[in-house]
């Protein structure tokens, strides 16, 4: 099933479901056992034009609501949580040069359309402490309309099968490390030199490697739009979003094969619930409270996106969603974690049905997307002088 140009964020969400059913969860133990690309899966999604469902139809794409691309990181993250995440950090990056059009960027987004590129960001950096809203590398003065730049990343997730890269820089080699800009260049524009391995305890299909990026761009590839306006209104709110689905996609695999456990316990000595029946229950209470926490924070950056977008840049809705994040990273562990401890040595092991190692490997990654830490320092200050919080 392809779905093209369709505005159905139903299709979206049936095709993400059929992919995340056939071809991501199958493939899932052996992507996390090697850490290697889920290639499979993001092929399928190309061949169903998942990959640019994010641009709008008048460029050719989708147009899909963010609703409808949460939905599809849940789907995929219930089957495969690397998978999911590349999905999602692409999709970030698409809405970042979609809900901030530039017209220099509109052939770029039908060439997403058109050939289903995959794209990736450049954000963290060495010398930043792990600050996005600051960077050391900057963009050169135009030579001839020809800029080029240079910079150190600690990480680059799926770095080397990404088709083009959006990275944040100075924008000027005098600028203040704050005064950044976001810059679009193509694998063939660039030099990648690896600077690392990628051997991590969970996300392995990320491949998440260390390069000092160098690349040779147009001018008109930066864009004007200041990076603190569109990490405030799109990428860091869609991030926590998108993350966040995919985190609440693994814990809900955790819980249902903790479930599914039960169940098989109860039909081999029917008349009572199991013991572990009791804890299931208290389990499916944490879940929910992570569901309800992740799907209220989708509802609310809707209506501040359709209302007013200067309200992104409130203290208050920027203390929201880095809460969001705070919350969706340390409450889907502790879904995970529980599920083991429901299905017991069954789901410890590696070669059960009941198997929830995987899930909790994965989840624990989530307070270093971005580490919690930082977070918590920046909304301590914030919370110092934020008003009506």
């Amino acid at each position: 099933m392809s779905i093209g140009l369709a505005t159905d964020d139903q299709a979206l969400i049936e095709a993400s479901r059929r992919i995340a059913e056939e071809v991501a969860g199958p493939n899932a133990d052996d992507v996390d056992r090697n850490a290697r690309f889920p290639r499979e899966a993001v092929d399928a999604m190309r061949e169903a034009g998942l990959l640019s469902v994010h641009v709008p139809t008048e460029l050719g794409g989708a147009g899909a609501s963010t609703e409808a691309v949460a939905a599809a990181c849940f789907e995929l993250g219930r089957r495969c949580g690397a998978s999911a995440m590349v999905f999602a950090m692409h999709q970030i990056q698409i809405a970042c040069l979609a809900r901030h059009r530039e017209e220099p960027f509109d052939d770029y987004l039908r060439e997403v359309v058109g050939e289903q590129r995959l794209v990736a960001s450049i954000t963290s950096e060495v010398g930043t402490g792990g600050d996005m809203g600051s960077s050391v590398g900057c963009v050169t003065a135009p030579d001839n309309g020809i800029v080029t730049f240079e910079k150190q990343a600690p990480t680059i997730s799926y770095g080397d099968y990404a088709d083009s890269f959006l990275t944040t820089l100075r924008r000027t080699p005098d600028a203040e490390p704050n005064d950044q800009v976001l810059v679009l260049s193509h694998r063939d524009q660039m030099e990648m030199d690896p600077q690392s391995n990628w051997d991590p305890m969970g996300m392995r299909g990320t491949c998440s490697p260390g390069f000092v990026v160098r690349a040779t761009i147009p001018a008109e590839q930066v864009m004007t739009t200041p990076f603190a306006a569109i990490s405030d209104e799109s990428m860091t709110p869609l991030s926590h979003i998108y993350w966040s689905h995919v985190w609440l996609g693994v814990a809900t695999d955790a819980f249902d094969r903790a479930r599914a456990f039960v169940k098989a316990a109860a039909k081999r000595k029917p008349g009572a619930p199991p013991p572990a029946a009791t804890r299931l229950s208290e389990l499916m209470s944490k879940l929910s409270l992570l569901r309800a926490e992740v799907q209220l924070a989708l509802r609310e950056f809707e209506e501040i996106s359709a209302a007013d977008r200067s309200r992104f840049h409130e203290m208050a809705t920027i203390l929201r969603f880095n809460n969001l994040k705070i919350a969706a990273s340390e409450q889907a562990p502790i879904v995970c974690q529980g599920a083991m401890t429901v299905c017991g040595i069954m789901g410890y092991k590696n070669d059960t049905p009941f198997s929830v190692g995987r899930h909790l490997r994965d989840s624990m990654s989530a307070c270093l997307m971005v580490a919690n830490e930082r977070i918590h320092k920046t909304d301590a200050s914030l919370l110092l002088i934020a008003k009506g919080v």
